[in-house]
């Protein structure tokens, strides 16, 4: 047995030193050192030995168990370092190559025209005001002297989150938040998302607006229209045509609307023409939205306006359809 120990010793440190990879080191392991391995069943015949070898047997077995252990590992050792280095060359990054370029990202064309307009306004003295999105119907309709019987009211223009709140139609309940909060003078804009239940080239059920509110002592509506036109000829330019209509908003007495005189190509039929477009309504604060909030109407006054961030930015960038501004088509929006 002594003999066989020494034979197991020169075969096994071969095929150990021989192992190519983890697999066949492992087939070595469990050849040598398994429940069924060679040094095992050696062991477990020393039983049969004379007691003389057992005790001398039974050492030479034990530690060449222990010798084919520490090579075993010794040799995964080598062969994991071997790997790791393969996957490394396999995976080397060659920094000779020229990089991939990230395209930069930009601000989106509505936020750039929102940031544009905000700035205008806050250079003549206004400042941010925000509100939420879902509104209950005493902001959105009741405190701005909508009636109950308004259509803007019905399921069909609105969308109701549940009985009472809706997704606000428009950024005008920023005015109720910020003159239930402050005393006059106020003078603030609110840009924010609106919902409305419409959907055409010139409408979509989510667009952005930007509500503009002034309120203090001695406001008249030659205030109004020194503000608008003000803003008008600083975004549009100073020879841009300007009319104002009059026309009907329950929150504002009197109300107007704000056109443009727009040069555009007709998207059917490619003529080259002028037309009036509508970009905002306005008008003077009406007495019962006042006294929803606690001013007195009689010692102050102030005017009111709402502007299309998205038809501004469709006349400034002669975009044909609202939905390309929401669509997030890469081609569109690499334009600007």
């Amino acid at each position: 047995m002594k003999e066989e120990l020494k034979q197991l010793e020169l075969d096994g440190s071969a095929r150990i030193a021989e192992a190519s990879d983890l697999k066949s080191l492992e087939e070595v392991r469990v050849a040598y050192l398994g429940r069924k391995g060679r040094i095992t069943e050696i062991l477990k015949g020393l039983g049969s030995a004379s007691p003389e070898d057992r005790r001398s047997l039974g050492q030479m077995a034990n530690l060449l168990k222990d010798q084919f252990a520490q090579r075993i590992d010794a040799r995964k050792t080598e062969l994991e370092a071997a790997l790791r280095e393969q996957k490394a060359q396999e995976q080397r990054v060659d920094m000779s190559l020229p990089g991939r370029a990230v395209p930069p990202g930009h601000v989106h064309v509505l936020n750039q025209i929102a940031d544009e307009i905000s700035d205008i306004f806050i250079q003549m003295g206004f400042q941010l005001a925000l509100g939420p999105d879902v509104e209950t119907e005493y902001y959105n309709f009741d405190a701005l002297n909508t009636p109950d019987d308004h259509p803007a009211r019905d399921s069909h223009d609105t969308f109701f989150v549940k009985p009472g709140v809706v997704l606000r139609t428009q950024t005008s309940p920023v005015q109720i938040r910020v003159m239930e909060q402050t005393r006059p003078p106020v003078a603030v804009i609110a840009p924010g998302r609106v919902y409305r239940v419409d959907l055409d080239a010139t409408h979509s059920p989510m667009f952005v607006q930007m509500e503009g509110l002034l309120v203090d002592k001695g406001i008249t509506f030659s205030d109004l229209k020194g503000t608008l036109m003000h803003f008008i000829h600083s975004f549009f330019g100073p020879d841009i045509q300007v009319r104002f209509r009059p026309h009907f908003f329950p929150f504002t007495e009197p109300s107007a609307e704000v056109d443009i005189l727009w040069t555009a190509r007709d998207r059917h039929t490619g003529e080259v023409k002028s037309k009036w477009l509508e970009i905002l309504g306005c008008g003077m604060v009406h007495p019962e939205v006042f006294k929803n909030v606690s001013y007195d109407y009689e010692e102050y006054s102030g005017y009111a306006f709402g502007l299309g961030i998205d038809r501004i930015a469709m006349v400034r960038h002669g975009i044909s359809s609202i939905t390309h501004l929401y669509e997030n088509d890469m081609r569109f929006l690499e334009q600007f």
